[in-house]
C-alpha cells in the first residue's frame, strides 16, 4: 500500500470527526487549495484508506430497539462461506465476522424487540444448514463508539 504523508493523515483527522466538513474548510486548516483536498480525498479513497461515506442512523429512530452479539458454531468451520451468503439475506445483520475461538462467525444484529430477536434467532439463523448452535448476548448500552486515532 502506498505510504500516507503527514498532510493525508491531517485530513483524515479532520474528516474523520466531521465527514460533511467543506473541503473549503479543511484546505484553510491544513493550509493549502481545495483542489489539494479534493484530490487527496480521491487518492485515499482510490486507495482504500477512505472506504465509505454516509450518514450514521441511529437504529432506536427505525424502531430497532435491541442490539445484540451472536456467536454462530458451525458443523464445520469450513461451511462459513456457505453460513455467510445465508446471512447476507437477514437485513437485521449489520456485521458479520470470520472469527478464531469458540465461535465460527460472530454477528452484531438489531431487532425491535425480544419477540423480533427470537424470531431471526430460532426461524432464520438456526435453521441455516451448518449452524450447529448460538449464542446470544444483549447489549444494554454502546458506552464507546470511535474511529482509530490518525496517528504517524
Amino acid at each position: 500500500m502506498e505510504r500516507i504523508d503527514k498532510l493525508d493523515r491531517k485530513i483524515l483527522e479532520i474528516i474523520s470527526v466531521n465527514a460533511r466538513i467543506p473541503f473549503k474548510d479543511v484546505a484553510a486548516e491544513c493550509g493549502v487549495s481545495r483542489a489539494a483536498i479534493h484530490q487527496r480525498v480521491q487518492r485515499l479513497i482510490d486507495l482504500g484508506v477512505i472506504t465509505g461515506s454516509g450518514y450514521n442512523v441511529n437504529p432506536k429512530s427505525l424502531g430497532y430497539s435491541t442490539c445484540t452479539f451472536v456467536g454462530l458454531k458451525l458443523e464445520k468451520g469450513s461451511m462459513y462461506r456457505e453460513v455467510v451468503a445465508h446471512i447476507k439475506d437477514i437485513p437485521e445483520v449489520v456485521e458479520c465476522h470470520c472469527t478464531t475461538g469458540q465461535y465460527s462467525l460472530f454477528l452484531k444484529m438489531y431487532a425491535r424487540d425480544n419477540e423480533q430477536l427470537m424470531d431471526i434467532l430460532n426461524n432464520r439463523i438456526q435453521a441455516i444448514p451448518g449452524v450447529d448452535s448460538t449464542e446470544t448476548l444483549i447489549s444494554l448500552d454502546q458506552s464507546i463508539k470511535k474511529e482509530l486515532p490518525i496517528n504517524e
